[in-house]
């Protein structure tokens, strides 16, 4: 992206009711879209149910491959044909969102970004149709990440037919199991072993599959991860050419690794505003982003066309106020940032 510094959320909202989402949605377009240090998004609420949640969510876009709900969560079916309930009304309650976008954003003329979940956070997900997550089966992880790749390019032609003149998508994969799934730290079914580490070279092929598709499609392709060891030049290699993070869980290489994209022209997102506790004012957090900068070595002019201020994490916990609060905050700092 270009411009100056943004403001943004990683995505999820509080509430459980199709009205809590109305909320959301409002709650983006008046904090974000009207402003160009806003980044508007679809907003996520994830307490309607598994199927509003981020793998259901996804699922329900993923039309080659049919997924039902069991007690352990998403299990693909193995079979052809029609979907299975479950994932008919996770994409009927997604499309009903996006109705709800296209008229309360009609004319919207900025950016948008939509969020996705990445192949290796489904892949640690989503069960196979005889148990275990396809996480353990190569082949299945792997049509699993070409499906995808086929479902982003549809539905980001689906919000661009909705949203004709914004002026450019982004896509976000959340990736926050990546790198448990590179460091072998993800418990099989029985819970007492870990499915086999994932190479970087196989994690950057799904990985680019998948943001080779949202790139042509005309979409600008994020990752968001703010686990620890964010796996930020893994990330950019693939064909990120933004990477979503948690200022708090950056070691002293991904520091390096987050220097190296801003001063390539790359995006980083700076998870700074607290989804827990107490919010803090403007003051501090533009401090702490100048801070950041300085440590770095890095000129606040010059890297600042490539930052982007967003809470630390999705807000789904917090409450509605906070919620707001917590998009005012990230705007307002992108804001000051930009000078």
């Amino acid at each position: 992206m270009s411009g100056g510094v943004r403001g943004t959320g990683v995505g999820s909202f509080p509430g459980d009711t199709q009205r809590d989402y109305d909320e959301a949605l409002s709650v983006v377009l008046g904090e974000l879209a009207s402003d160009e240090h806003g980044l508007a998004f679809v907003p996520e609420v994830p307490g309607r149910g598994a199927g509003a949640a981020l793998t259901g969510r996804t699922l329900g876009l993923v039309t080659e491959l049919d997924a039902d709900l069991q007690p352990e969560g998403w299990r693909l079916t193995g079979t052809s044909g029609a979907p299975a309930l479950d994932q008919r009304r996770a994409r009927s309650l997604l499309a009903q969102d996006l109705d709800a976008l296209e008229e309360r954003a009609a004319g919207h003329a900025g950016p948008v970004k939509v969020q996705v979940a990445g192949p290796w956070t489904l892949a640690a997900t989503v069960e196979r149709p005889r148990g275990d997550k396809l996480l353990a089966d190569h082949g299945a992880r792997r049509e699993l990440a070409q499906a995808l790749a086929v479902a982003v390019g549809d539905h980001l032609a689906d919000v661009r037919r909705r949203l004709p003149d914004a002026a450019e998508l982004v896509l976000q994969l959340d990736e926050p199991a990546l790198p448990a799934v590179l460091a072998a730290g993800v418990p099989t079914a029985s819970g007492f072993g870990k499915h086999r580490a994932v190479h970087p070279p196989e994690a950057s092929e799904a990985l680019g599959w998948v943001l080779a598709a949202a790139a042509d499609a005309g979409a600008t392709p994020w990752v968001h991860c703010c686990a620890a060891d964010a796996p930020i030049a893994l990330l950019r290699g693939a064909g990120a050419r933004g990477v979503l993070v948690d200022l708090d869980q950056l070691d002293a290489d991904g520091h390096d690794a987050a220097a190296e994209a801003l001063e390539a022209g790359d995006t980083i997102g700076l998870g700074v505003v607290p989804t827990t506790g107490p919010l803090p004012g403007d003051k501090a957090l533009v401090e702490r982003g100048l801070r950041w900068l300085d440590l770095l070595g890095l000129d606040p002019e010059r890297a600042g066309a490539g930052l982007v201020v967003t809470p630390t994490c999705g807000l789904a916990g917090s409450s509605a106020a906070d919620a707001r609060r917590a998009l005012e905050l990230a705007r307002r700092v992108a804001s000051a940032l930009s000078g």
